[in-house]
């Protein structure tokens, strides 16, 4: 990094909602960025799946996404040629950014993307949990060899600071077990269901208000959820495991009944991940509406149970284009306050 003037060079791939909020984020807080924590920020690249925009020097972001807005990809974006088909690995850079749609079946692009950006010693923030769902261990392991960071605030809780939050404000202490709700979407539609709507017309309305994809089937069948889980026992608990070990449920069979004898019971069904010694499950369970991690609507929740401190709770959206965005934000900063500990006078 060059240490005269605090630039840090990114490269971005994947300019969907989250990307396009970053950019206007760096857009909205460049100066404090400078001023609080000595960062220039400089993205020297951007990537989509149709084209690219790439200056050296830093590019104009307001003309990235007035191109990538009006035309819908980079392909029309006017500047320099990349150097090198392989720009991850050859292109000069700090941070590399995966934003990538997140794939559970074969992590794919986004695990090469990440394992390239290691190799070249680049430190890198995603938002992808397909390559951490189902490659964490060995992806830590590489960046660590490579003495660079790999950070992920926004896989768990978007831009609430549930990763954060369990290594750092409970450091010191052991968390032994957490449980919670990991997976907005699906919280949104137990919450009309337990109002009286059938599955169906549930997740009919939470397609409508933008909360759920047109294929919902990675939160409604639990599978979003299961990869937040396996990111935060890995991270937080120090385990190694990845998707094949959780216990999985989705809530596309809750029998109606199933909410009736809940709520008679003071209780409501939530799709509840849970990590301790014994079980590693996401599934949907009735909990009781004065349990702290009982949330409505598309909020998220996880109670973190440890050894001296005893029980924390910590609430807040899960998703959201600029939410998210903020978690990287985040995420940029622990690594240039990382750079700087180890930078030479």
């Amino acid at each position: 990094m060059n240490k005269k003037t605090n630039l840090m060079r990114i490269i971005v791939c994947g300019m969907g909602v989250v990307g396009q909020s970053f950019l206007k984020l760096l857009l909205a807080s460049s100066s404090t960025l400078y001023k609080e924590y000595g960062i220039k920020p400089r993205v020297v690249a951007c990537v989509d799946s149709n084209g690219v925009a790439y200056s050296p020097t830093g590019l104009d972001l307001e003309k990235v996404l007035e191109i990538k807005e009006k035309f819908g990809s980079l392909k029309a974006f006017d500047g320099p040629k990349l150097p090198s088909d392989n720009y991850i690995e050859d292109l000069d850079a700090e941070v590399f950014l995966e934003l990538t749609p997140t794939n559970l079946t074969t992590a794919e692009p986004g695990l090469s993307h990440i394992i390239s950006a290691l190799r070249s010693k680049k430190n890198v923030i995603t938002v992808n949990k397909g390559p951490l769902a189902l490659s964490f261990s060995s992806l830590i392991e590489l960046s660590d060899y490579n003495n660079v960071m790999l950070r992920f605030s926004g896989t768990v809780g978007g831009g609430t600071p549930v990763l954060e939050f369990a290594k750092h404000c409970l450091k010191g202490d052991k968390i032994t077990s957490f449980s919670g709700i990991l997976n907005g979407t699906t919280n949104y539609i137990l919450t009309r269901m337990a109002d009286g709507l059938p599955f169906n017309e549930a997740l009919r309305d939470a397609k409508e208000k933008g909360y759920a994809e047109a294929n919902p089937s990675l939160d409604i069948d639990g599978d979003d959820a299961a990869a937040k889980l396996v990111i935060m026992a890995n991270w937080i608990m120090g385990y190694k495991v990845t998707l094949r070990d959780v216990d999985k449920m989705g809530i596309s069979n809750i029998h109606p009944d199933e909410f009736t004898k809940a709520t008679a019971e003071g209780k409501s069904i939530k799709l509840i991940a849970k990590c301790d010694k014994k079980d590693l499950f996401v599934k949907p369970l009735p909990i009781s509406k004065d349990d702290p991690i009982y949330v409505n609507g598309t909020l998220n929740a996880v109670t973190f149970k440890s050894e001296h401190s005893g029980e924390q709770t910590i609430i807040g959206k899960g998703a959201g284009g600029m939410e998210t965005a903020s978690s990287i934000l985040r995420d940029l900063i622990e690594i240039k306050e990382n750079m700087t500990k180890y930078q030479v006078n």
